[in-house]
C-alpha cells in the first residue's frame, strides 16, 4: 500500500492497537512486553487510569486558548516542577527539541549579557539533543547532522566525562557562555558518568561564569531513581530541560531556569502556540502526583538495580557481555558486537526493546512493571542474547 507519510523512520512490521501498563497488544491481538516505554515516555506504562480520568476531564472543559491568556494549570504545574527541582521558572513547549531550543536561546541571552557578540556554547561527542536545526547542530553524532549542512555555529565539543576536556575548552575560548550536558548519555548509549561529573561541571560553571544546562528529558521525571538526575549529586543546574516522561504520552517540553537564567526570556523573546496547554499540563500534573503517590522514584531505582543483578547473574559466564550498566530504570547492555537485529528478533518473541550505537541494548522499562514482567524481561532477553552471540 502506498504510503501517504514521509519516510523519515524505519518502521518495525507491527501495528499496536491497544496497551495496558507494560503490555501492548498487535492487530492480532498478540501481546508484547514493553521494555522501551515509547523511548522513555511512558512511565506509568499505557492506559494509566490516572492520566486517562484527568485527560478526559480537561477535554470535557477546555482543551486549548494559546499563551495570550492565564491557564491555571500551567501556573500550577510550574509551581509543581519549581518546587521539586528547586528551580525559579518555566517556559513549556511541546517536547524535548523545543525544551533544549529555549536553554540555547537563554545562553545566547546571557552571553549577549555579558556583551559577548558571539556566545557559544560546550557539548558533548556522542550527544544527543534534538533535531531542530539548533539542537542538531549541539548533538555530538555527526550521522545525525548529515546533509543538513551548514551548521548552526556557537557549539564547541568536547569528550564527555571528561572534565579536563572541558577545562581545555573554557581556557581557550573566551565566548563559553554555557555547558549542555545529558546527566547520562541516552542515545549514545546510556553512557553513565563519573559519580562526581556534574558536581565537578558544577563548579567549573561557578568559576567561569558560565551557565550549567542540563538535558533531562530522557532522565528526567523518576527515571534514574530521583526526580532529576541532577538530584543524584546534590546540586542545582541553571537550567534544566524535560520532556518525555512530563506527560506520559501527551507531547509536552519543558525548560526550568535559575538565578539569572530565570531572568531573561522576557515578552517578545519566545513563545508557543501550544505550549502548556490546559490539556497537556493537567496530563502532567497527573503523571506528577503518580509518581509521588506510588513512590515511583524509590521504585525505579530498586527495580533498576534488581534487573541489573539479574541480567549480571544470568549473563555473567557470557564473553560477548561487555557491560551492564543502569541508573535507575536506564538500563544498558553492551555487547562486544553489533546488534541491532536482535530488536526485530525480539519483536518476534513478544519484547519490545531498543539498541543504540550498534553494539548496546537500551531498556526504558515503564517504572511499574512488576515483578514477574521484569523475571519474563530477563529470561526473555537473557536467551535471545545467548542464541544471538552464538
Amino acid at each position: 500500500m502506498t504510503s501517504h507519510i514521509m519516510p523519515t523512520y524505519g518502521r518495525l512490521d507491527v501495528t499496536f492497537t491497544k496497551g495496558e501498563g507494560a503490555w501492548l497488544w498487535d492487530e492480532n491481538d498478540k501481546r508484547y512486553l514493553d521494555a522501551l516505554s515509547g523511548i522513555a515516555v511512558c512511565s506509568l506504562g499505557h492506559a494509566h487510569p490516572a492520566v486517562h480520568q484527568a485527560i478526559c476531564a480537561q477535554s470535557q472543559q477546555l482543551i486549548h486558548t494559546s499563551n495570550l491568556y492565564n491557564i491555571p494549570a500551567q501556573e500550577k504545574l510550574a509551581t509543581r516542577l519549581c518546587q521539586l527541582s528547586g528551580m525559579d521558572n518555566v517556559f513549556f513547549s511541546n517536547s524535548g527539541a523545543e525544551a533544549n531550543e529555549a536553554a540555547i536561546k537563554i545562553a545566547r541571552l546571557y552571553g549577549h549579557e555579558k556583551n559577548i557578540a558571539h556566545p557559544a556554547i560546550i557539548v558533548m561527542q556522542q550527544s544527543f539533543h534534538g533535531r531542530t536545526m539548533a539542537t542538531l547542530s549541539a548533538t555530538g553524532n555527526p550521522k545525525v547532522q548529515e546533509g543538513f549542512a551548514p551548521l548552526v555555529d556557537g557549539f564547541v565539543q568536547v569528550a564527555f566525562n571528561d572534565i579536563a576536556a572541558i577545562e581545555t575548552a573554557l581556557a581557550q575560548d573566551n565566548n563559553i557562555v554555557a555547558i549542555l550536558v545529558e546527566p547520562i548519555q541516552g542515545e549514545g548509549g546510556v553512557n553513565i558518568p563519573a559519580a562526581d561529573y556534574l558536581n565537578k561541571i558544577r563548579s567549573l560553571c561557578d568559576q567561569h561564569d558560565v551557565l550549567m544546562m542540563l538535558d533531562e528529558v530522557q532522565t528526567g521525571i523518576a527515571r534514574t531513581g530521583a526526580w532529576f538526575a541532577f538530584q543524584h549529586n546534590n546540586i542545582v543546574p541553571d537550567v534544566c530541560t524535560l520532556a518525555k516522561a512530563l506527560g506520559n504520552g501527551v507531547p509536552i517540553g519543558a525548560c526550568m531556569a535559575k538565578g539569572i537564567a530565570s531572568k531573561l526570556l522576557t515578552a517578545g523573546k519566545h513563545g508557543s502556540t501550544y505550549g502548556g496547554s490546559p490539556l497537556a499540563c493537567s496530563a502532567a500534573l497527573a503523571v506528577l502526583d503518580t509518581i509521588e503517590k506510588e513512590q515511583l522514584c524509590a521504585q525505579a531505582k530498586t527495580k533498576g538495580n534488581a534487573i541489573n543483578q539479574a541480567f549480571s547473574t544470568r549473563l555473567i559466564n557470557n564473553k560477548s557481555v561487555i557491560e551492564i550498566r543502569n541508573k535507575g530504570m536506564m538500563i544498558g547492555i553492551q555487547l562486544d558486537q553489533p546488534c541491532t537485529e536482535l530488536v526485530a528478533i525480539a519483536l518476534q518473541a513478544g519484547l519490545l526493546i531498543n539498541v543504540t550505537v550498534e553494539k548496546t541494548i537500551r531498556l526504558l522499562p515503564p517504572l511499574i512493571i512488576s515483578n514477574e514482567q521484569i523475571e519474563l524481561l530477563v529470561d526473555t532477553l537473557s536467551s535471545l542474547i545467548e542464541s544471538y552471540v552464538k
